[in-house]
């Protein structure tokens, strides 16, 4: 089991969605975890409502700080395209998926989003197997 961490600024949208499609579709390959360099507090209802179009309930889920998280080297640490407040954490290896932050965004628009972190994870997990 790879140890992947997935980060944006509040941990609220991009990264909740990686997370949780890295849970639907790499429960065998990957330990998904997930954080923000300024966490919100919330997971923003937008994210849980359209994971729960693809049948993932998100409400479970929490807004965490990259303290919050275990202090272990991850295998890979992916950030979702959080420019200079992306932090460093102890990873084998980095890549920026340079997603933008869909928070106000309309239903139409988020859901290309969410289906654009939704390939990004499964070639992820395909490269891993």
């Amino acid at each position: 089991m790879k140890k992947v961490l997935f980060v944006c600024i509040e941990n609220s949208c991009r990264s909740q969605i990686a997370e949780a499609f890295a849970r639907i579709h790499g429960d065998d390959v990957i330990e998904p975890y997930s954080a923000g360099s300024r966490p919100s507090g919330i997971v923003n209802p937008k994210a849980i409502a359209s994971m729960k179009e693809v049948g993932y309930d998100m409400t479970t889920h929490t807004s965490k700080s990259l303290s919050d998280i275990p202090d272990i080297e991850y295998d890979y640490v992916i950030t979702m395209g959080c420019g200079d407040a992306c932090p460093f954490v102890r990873a084998e290896q980095r890549e920026d998926w340079g997603i933008p932050d869909p928070k106000d965004m309309d239903a139409e628009d988020f859901r290309k989003v969410r289906e654009t972190i939704e390939e990004k994870v499964k070639r992820l997990i395909a490269d891993l197997e």
